[in-house]
């Protein structure tokens, strides 16, 4: 073990610690030894305000992940919180339904093209397992295409190989997974199987082709599928609408969750009434599904949504992010090992393929070197209203002292052993 791992000294501490109780020391797999390799990385961290967040060994970083893209305004946002702490001793999860519930709802109603009534959900998974059987129930049928990441329940991880264990063979015979732009295979799909539903991502890095989200709405119509938007990351991220909103395609459900609440943990399924009247009878119920604080936070970030231009402003700032790291890239000539793609708020950096062997260690160098410079990021810009022009600029600057050590390491061909540490197998990135 070098001397620089030291750095993360707690971290690995606390990772052997976890793991005797909690399979991978973590919750999320993103958060997880399978994303951030332990002695190259932090893994677990004690607290985070505005875009910062700092870890187990007292480490502060510029915060490029933002939970996993939940976190749209920024951790510890005052206003949100004093609406917590306040809603705090009137009850969390309550015997009786809340009118807040018909209060958030009808502001979701207000902002999004496509939501005529609301039920919510605690994950993202929950809202599309739900979209999906509205779909069934609604059409009377079983298969569906998938487009993109919806999750990790049966109906559709059985679509994925490297993450279907214990998926009966059955239930992922019924999903069938398309390319993105492509809708030739959409539709060649739609001809094998009566479809209850088509569900998508509307963007992830790749921006769809003139006519191509017009393009699936019509065939979900003229082959009598239900069009689902899956819009996790891009809602209330790319537009106070979603991206529906922000490309004019209006689906007849989708799904909501991340920024909706600013990193409580709530998502919602939405759609046309006669869509979501299925669910007086198909049962989606859980719990927590009305608890309160989740819900008044909510009710506060799509006020700010509503009200302000906090969605505008998180793109500019992402605009200009990718023009500060587009100028870096270009003068460290190193565009032809990585570039950034997509929608500024949420902004992948992406690496030539056609490397080879040595890309797997240089994005696990990369990861190494931005963290030493107190920057977290696993492969996304996830930008929050909190970041200001000097986070973005000390942003650009690792990424300037980042980068010749990349170029370097890619042409002496030493990128594995610049690592802090031997790194064991990594699971699939769901991007």
């Amino acid at each position: 073990m070098l001397a620089e791992q030291h750095r993360y000294a707690q971290s690995l501490k606390q990772l052997e610690k976890a793991e005797r109780v909690i399979p991978l020391g973590a919750q999320t797999v993103s958060k997880s030894r399978l994303t951030l390799p332990p002695g190259i990385a932090p893994l677990y961290a004690t607290r985070a305000e505005g875009c910062k967040i700092w870890d187990v060994d007292g480490n502060e970083y510029i915060d490029l992940v933002a939970g996993l893209a939940a976190v749209n305004i920024g951790y510890g946002d005052k206003e949100i919180g004093d609406a917590v702490i306040t809603q705090v001793p009137n009850g969390v999860t309550i015997s009786l339904a809340h009118p807040i519930e018909e209060e958030v709802a009808q502001l979701i109603v207000d902002l999004v093209p496509s939501a005529e009534m609301v039920r919510f959900g605690k994950n993202g998974s929950d809202a599309t397992s739900a979209a999906i059987r509205v779909a069934r129930g609604y059409t009377g049928r079983d298969h569906v295409i998938v487009c993109g990441y919806h999750g990790w329940h049966d109906w559709y991880i059985g679509t994925a190989p490297t993450r279907n264990l214990g998926v009966p063979l059955d239930v992922a015979a019924l999903a069938h997974s398309v390319p993105f732009n492509d809708l030739d295979a959409m539709e060649a799909e739609l001809k094998k199987n009566p479809t209850a539903a088509i569900i998508m991502e509307v963007m992830t890095l790749e921006w769809p082709q003139e006519g191509y989200l017009e393009g699936v709405r019509e065939l979900a119509t003229r082959y009598g599928a239900l069009l689902v938007f899956d819009e996790m990351v891009t809602g209330f991220r790319f537009a106070n609408g979603g991206a529906q909103e922000y490309f004019g395609v209006t689906p007849d459900l989708s799904t909501f969750g991340k920024g909706m609440a600013n990193g409580y943990p709530l998502s919602a399924i939405v759609g046309r009434r006669e869509y979501m009247l299925v669910l007086e009878k198909a049962f989606f119920t859980g719990t927590f599904g009305g608890e309160l604080l989740s819900l008044t936070a909510a009710k506060t970030v799509l006020e700010r949504i509503k009200n302000t231009d906090v969605i505008s402003r998180i793109s500019a700032k992402g605009e200009k992010l990718t023009s500060l790291v587009n100028e870096v890239i270009d003068a460290a000539g190193a565009g032809e090992l990585v570039s950034l793609q997509g929608h500024p708020a949420w902004m992948f950096l992406v690496w030539n393929p056609e490397i080879g062997e040595q890309l797997a260690d240089l994005k696990i160098l990369f990861m190494q070197e931005m963290s030493k410079r107190g920057v977290l990021m696993i492969a996304t810009h996830n930008v929050m209203d909190a970041h200001d022009d000097e986070d973005l600029e000390k942003i650009a600057r690792a990424y300037a002292e980042t980068l010749p050590i990349i170029l370097e390491a890619h042409r002496l061909g030493d990128a594995h052993s610049r690592l802090d540490a031997e790194v064991g197998d990594l699971g699939p990135r769901v991007r």
